[in-house]
């Protein structure tokens, strides 16, 4: 069986977030499994978030940009690892789909249809995100908008087709003891590279 290539994208500004320290311990599984990972740490890319012109115009890519274009293209699995704030995603990484997931790169619309090519078929991704609520309560009251959004309007629409999900809250009220159970489920994620 071939290496495993994965990339491992991180949506969170605050490098001493708990998202950083799940994405350690997903990386540290995977690596221990002979899976070679290539990060993207979405905080410290240059880049404009704006896509300002639609698609309208072309927005040139910064360097930054076109690496992370490389990194997706290379992958055979994408594991992104972000909070949910307001429902959503951190603006930065809103920010970072806009600019990289672009026609010709991630999907190609049809001309004259309301139909499109998906260009990132083939990969797998895995969504690792934390809450301040249960899961459940995000699931069941709140009806899981980001979920829907990274899962099927995003992920999906490029191709994307195998997409799980792992959602951990509260956040802000776990315990040490209920951050290393969380740590140590993502780690063994890495490890079976899903």
């Amino acid at each position: 069986m071939s290496q495993k290539h994965i990339a491992l994208i991180v949506g969170h500004p605050d490098s001493a977030s708990f998202n950083f320290a799940l994405a350690n311990a997903y990386r540290e599984g995977a690596l221990k499994s002979g899976a070679e990972v290539k990060e993207i740490i979405i905080r410290d890319l240059d880049f404009n978030p704006n896509l300002q012109f639609g698609y309208r115009q072309r927005t040139e890519l910064e360097p930054d940009l076109i690496r992370c274009q490389n990194i997706l293209k290379w992958a055979d699995h994408l594991v992104w690892v972000y909070p949910v704030w307001w429902g959503s995603i951190p603006a930065m990484m809103k920010g970072f789909i806009d600019r990289v997931l672009l026609p010709g790169f991630a999907f190609q619309k049809k001309e004259g249809s309301l139909w499109w090519d998906k260009l990132l078929t083939g990969k797998t991704a895995r969504i690792i995100c934390t809450l301040d609520q249960p899961p459940w309560f995000y699931r069941l009251v709140n009806k899981s908008p980001s979920h829907h959004a990274m899962k099927r309007l995003t992920m999906q629409f490029v191709g994307v087709k195998h997409v799980k999900i792992t959602s951990f809250g509260p956040l802000r009220l776990s315990k040490p003891e209920k951050r290393a159970q969380w740590l140590n489920k993502v780690k063994q994620l890495g490890a079976r590279n899903h």
